[in-house]
């Protein structure tokens, strides 16, 4: 263990100390750069903007006239009176594809069988569905009003946020 181990270490050393000898090189250029850097004239820094103080309100007696903050300005002119207006038909029984969103439904082609035009909805788990005017796809009461070679169109009944509905157009575009 003493004779051979010895042997062994001393190139080791050798190799360590020769190695360690370079890293301690001429760092001149780096003293002489940060130097340049610290000499450069300082830049001058734009003043912090003027903060206006909060202004606090409190809703008292002397406020009555003003508009509560909770309450929406005013109805929407599309909504009509309240009450009026769209409204859905709860009645209706459900078709088959009104339980998927309508993004995951696709048009997959079309097709036409006794001068009747049908559109063909795939839905996410793969299986393929004819649908024709007047049914009803998608979770907002979306009833096909036109089915053309691109796109099936269809008017759905969403809630407007205040108690009613109204109506807004949609599509499912023939898939890529």
């Amino acid at each position: 263990m003493g004779a051979s181990f010895i042997k062994r270490l001393i190139p080791l050393m050798l190799i360590a100390g020769f190695s360690l000898a370079g890293c301690g090189g001429d760092m001149d250029d780096l003293d002489q750069y940060i130097n340049e850097v610290k000499a450069r004239p300082g830049g001058r820094i734009d003043p912090l903007p003027e903060i206006t103080p909060y202004e606090v309100f409190t809703y008292v007696a002397d406020a009555e006239g003003l508009r509560s903050p909770f309450v929406p300005d005013a109805p929407q002119a599309a909504v009509g009176p309240v009450g009026g207006g769209v409204k859905r038909d709860l009645d209706r029984s459900r078709e088959f594809l009104e339980q998927f969103p309508l993004d995951t439904l696709r048009m997959v082609g079309t097709l036409t069988q006794a001068d009747q035009n049908y559109g063909l909805i795939q839905t996410s788990d793969g299986l393929i569905h004819r649908v024709v005017p007047g049914n009803y796809m998608g979770q907002n009461d979306g009833r096909i009003v036109s089915i053309d070679e691109s796109e099936i169109q269809l008017i759905e009944i969403i809630s407007d946020g205040i108690g009613g509905y109204l109506e807004r157009e949609a599509a499912v575009a023939l898939a890529d």
